[in-house]
């Protein structure tokens, strides 16, 4: 355990941090778990929002430095290709 006041602060607030980005991560990825649930009930209207809000908490982690901007682009991708196929599949 650290001695210094300084090292003692840096502590508290690098596991403050830690806890933010815990919570932003388990966001993102209810987010994700919803969108895939969505996809296996296959009500269209909610599938289209579920992605939005997806869309929307990933831009947010990036932004704020939890993930990398290249992760939430790759994230992205991955959930439009399950929606380009969910649409594919439910037009024929």
């Amino acid at each position: 355990m650290a001695n210094i006041k300084s090292a003692l602060k840096r502590i508290r607030v690098s596991e403050k941090r830690r806890q933010h980005n815990v919570m932003i991560k388990s966001r993102m990825r209810t987010a994700i778990r919803r969108f895939n649930e969505s996809l296996t009930a296959n009500d269209p209207q909610t599938v289209r929002a579920n992605l939005d809000n997806a869309f929307s908490v990933i831009d947010r982690a990036a932004v704020k430095g939890v993930i990398h901007k290249n992760k939430a682009a790759r994230k992205k991708a991955q959930l439009s290709r399950q929606f380009a196929n969910y649409t594919k599949a439910a037009a024929e």
